[in-house]
């Protein structure tokens, strides 16, 4: 490849509604096309209502993008044409490989803003990428997870730091993930990649006599079909039983925005379960645009094309 060609980039992520107007052709969608009953939209409706009427996703996932764009700029100037690509809302990821393949784009780098692998997430995305990209013929290559990146890691442990300062001496730490059928998980690494990653943050951490931590899940959808857990309100719930326990530090290790799983099941609804039980409740800032995960990941996506062999 030579050095006048440019590269492409899709950041890939999940997608959300930006106004109220969107909410139910977007859960129609994350629904594979069967709308919602009206009970299902109305709840909905009513968890964005109790964030303000519209979760922050959208703008937060622009600045993700634009602040990786900025850091690829700085280390290859013209080189790097950055889209954004969604499972969900447009732009969809077939949108993104459109974009590039329209602008004469053949090499292209797909990084989805979730930093654990599991094929029912993260390959999922690839996997639309590339067999987009083939159609366009756009040459797709992956950056498949980063859970063990150094920025990232240290981005949590000074979070998880900050955040169990106000907490009483006893308390758990809990780091959390989406949840997911556990159908999906046979043979899945992304509980193996949550444990690393939690792992790595306490190894940073002095923990404490008082203190304990360990995995927890949330989120999970509302299918017959059993998803894992222990559920993150389950563990307070029972946290709130223990003698030797007085409050709960939530990291969400698995999201990289503050969004509505973040804003309303951790900071309305766990919240009102650990004052429930009677524990203090603290939960970690989310990682949104920050500039040294940012930097970290543009490194990570050069060095994908770089392993490839185009650049």
């Amino acid at each position: 490849m030579t050095e006048q060609q440019r590269l492409g980039l899709i950041v890939m992520a999940y997608g959300t509604p930006r106004t109220p107007a969107e909410i139910e052709p977007y859960y129609t969608h994350i629904r594979r096309g069967r709308p919602a009953t009206p009970e299902q939209l109305a709840d909905l409706i009513s968890r964005y209502d109790a964030i303000g009427g519209i979760s922050p996703l959208a703008q937060r996932t622009e600045a993700q993008r634009a602040a990786i764009e900025s850091a690829l700029e700085e280390r290859m100037p013209g080189r790097w044409m950055v889209v954004l690509g969604q499972k969900h809302a447009a732009p969809f990821i077939e949108d993104a490989v459109a974009e590039l393949a329209a602008a004469g784009i053949t090499h292209a780098v797909g990084l989805v803003l979730a930093p654990h692998y599991s094929g029912f997430s993260v390959g999922e995305y690839q996997r639309r990428a590339a067999e987009a990209g083939a159609e366009a013929g756009l040459s797709m290559h992956a950056v498949l997870n980063w859970h063990l990146d150094p920025a990232y890691v240290d981005f949590l442990s000074a979070a998880v730091a900050d955040a169990r300062s106000g907490l009483p001496e006893h308390h758990k730490i809990l780091f959390t993930a989406h949840s997911l059928p556990e159908r999906v998980l046979v043979d899945d690494p992304y509980p193996d990649e949550l444990q690393q990653s939690a792992a790595a943050v306490m190894d940073r951490i002095a923990l404490g006599e008082g203190a304990s931590w360990g995995l927890g899940w949330q989120s999970a959808g509302r299918t017959p079909e059993p998803w894992r857990g222990p559920d993150i309100l389950e563990i307070i719930r029972e946290a709130g039983e223990a003698d030797d326990i007085d409050g709960v530090l939530v990291c969400a290790q698995g999201f990289t925005a503050d969004h509505l799983e973040v804003l309303f099941d951790l900071d309305i609804e766990a919240t009102a379960v650990a004052e429930e039980v009677g524990l203090a409740f603290a939960r970690t800032r989310s990682l949104n645009d920050d500039p040294q995960v940012m930097a970290a990941l543009a490194d990570l996506v050069i060095a994908c094309a770089a392993d490839d062999g185009v650049v």
